[in-house]
């Protein structure tokens, strides 16, 4: 039999009486959630699956929660990789307050970032308040209950807790913020905060080489070869053979010998220039001569480093004073800066020992770095001025000069200087980091292996035999 048409089965006045009822329940009855839509920064271009997401964006929002006896799930459950949170939650939420004040919002954002902005998504997150947690929806329920009045009138959102999986989550309110401060892959990178300046010595002396020229620098070298250099004619004894070091550099694709620096000139030679010999290293085709002090002059012999100083995240100039001899034959000096965690002056090289000194030549090494400014804040970004690289702040600690980074888009160079988007922090790296993943604040291996240890002794081969 059909319907009675004397009744309506469902007015336009009867489901909006409805709706706001619905609201009003919710007002009095819910509780106070935020809804915390899911933003696509990055999709696999084979299997279209998302490959990072970014939380940016928040909305309060009444919800009344269905799982009133605790939250659903199997709860806490004990795995192989140790104790688990399963935890589950479902809450009710009012379509129409949805579609009045947070579809507008979502409408607008660009769409390449929103699969959906209509209702609420799969994917998106729920940060319950009663248990400080942040959920993930998984299933969105929008037929339950089954059109009162001809009308649907609310979303049940079936939560999970959320797994952390390097997602940026920026929301400007520190409570969510910061329940993934401690999550994630993160780098650790050590700063430069202080320097000081390095300082050496020369020894001068006669019948050392001045300068070594390298007339071919060779290719295919996959290690800096060894540079033996012959020894003097003088007397035995009275004389001491000079010391290079190769280094170098690659072009094209093709890795050949850039410098040949001097580490001690040597003692004996007089007129007799020595043969440079150039082997190892995997490579051929280099070879190299070299030029002698003039008879009766000196010139430097070797460098002795007494302050190897802090901060060089970059090469500082070297400069020596002028010989006193007239007309002048300076000598230059090249540093090498460590990789060490205070960035010191390892080595100084000799490039041309010069001629003319009657007394050892000044040193004067120049400052390192600049002293570092600012405070990093918590979540914002930090770019690389050289790398362009970016990531996320985790936490600063002033006091050890470490900066952890999450969510990086490559590798920081060594020495280059980071800067905080909203901070304006501006630092330069001694080093490039050494990458520590946090463990899962849920996983708890270690406690439980270490009350286990408290209870069996598992150095005993018997346990079961006598003590």
């Amino acid at each position: 039999m059909a319907l009675n048409p004397f009744f309506l089965q469902g007015s336009v006045g009867e489901q909006n009486l409805m709706q706001e009822l619905i609201n009003e329940q919710l007002k009095i009855y819910g509780v106070e959630i935020t809804y915390i839509p899911r933003k696509i920064v990055n999709r696999s271009t084979v299997f279209e699956e998302l490959e990072r997401s970014k939380f940016d964006d928040n909305f309060l929002l009444e919800a009344y929660v269905e799982t009133f006896d605790g939250y659903g799930g199997q709860g806490d459950i004990m795995t192989k990789f140790g104790m688990t949170l399963k935890d589950e939650l479902t809450v009710s939420i009012s379509r129409e307050r949805f579609e009045d004040f947070i579809a507008p919002f979502m409408e607008a954002m660009p769409d390449d970032e929103i699969i959906v902005d209509t209702r609420p998504r799969e994917g998106d997150l729920v940060f319950f308040p009663l248990g400080n947690r942040l959920f993930e929806v998984k299933f969105v329920e929008h037929e339950d209950p089954f059109y009162q009045l001809g009308k649907n009138y609310v979303y049940k959102l079936q939560c999970e807790l959320f797994e952390y999986e390097d997602d940026v989550i920026d929301t400007g309110i520190e409570e969510i913020d910061k329940k993934v401060e401690d999550l994630g892959h993160i780098t650790d990178l050590p700063l430069v905060q202080s320097v000081s300046t390095a300082t050496a010595t020369a020894v001068i002396g006669t019948g050392g080489l001045q300068k070594i020229f390298l007339n071919n620098d060779g290719s295919g070298y996959t290690s800096p070869p060894t540079i033996t250099i012959s020894a003097p004619s003088s007397l035995p004894g009275s004389g001491t053979t000079a010391t290079a070091v190769g280094v170098l550099t690659t072009r094209n694709q093709v890795t050949s010998l850039e410098y040949i620096y001097l580490t001690h000139a040597g003692v004996g030679y007089g007129n007799t220039v020595p043969i440079i010999t150039i082997s190892g290293g995997g490579g051929t085709g280099a070879a190299a001569t070299c030029s002698l002090v003039p008879a009766g002059k000196k010139g430097l012999q070797s460098i002795n480093i007494t302050n190897h100083g802090v901060g060089y995240s970059t090469s500082p100039t070297v400069a020596v004073s002028l010989p006193s001899l007239s007309p002048a034959n300076p000598a230059s000096v090249h540093p090498i800066v460590g990789t060490a965690s205070s960035n010191p002056i390892t080595n100084l090289y000799i490039l041309d020992a010069g001629a003319g000194f009657f007394s050892p030549p000044t040193i004067t090494i120049g400052a390192g770095a600049t002293v570092g400014v600012g405070t990093f804040w918590f979540n914002e970004e930090v770019i690389g001025q050289q790398s362009n690289v970016v990531g996320r702040v985790k936490n600063w600690d002033a006091d050890t000069g470490i900066l952890q980074v999450g969510i990086m888009t490559g590798t920081f160079y060594e020495g280059e200087r980071l800067v905080g988007s909203k901070s304006g922090a501006s630092y330069e790296t001694s080093t490039t980091g050494a990458a520590s993943t946090t463990a899962d604040k849920y996983s708890q291996n270690d406690d439980i292996e270490f009350d286990a240890d408290q209870i069996i002794d598992f150095s005993e081969s018997n346990p079961f035999g006598t003590f």
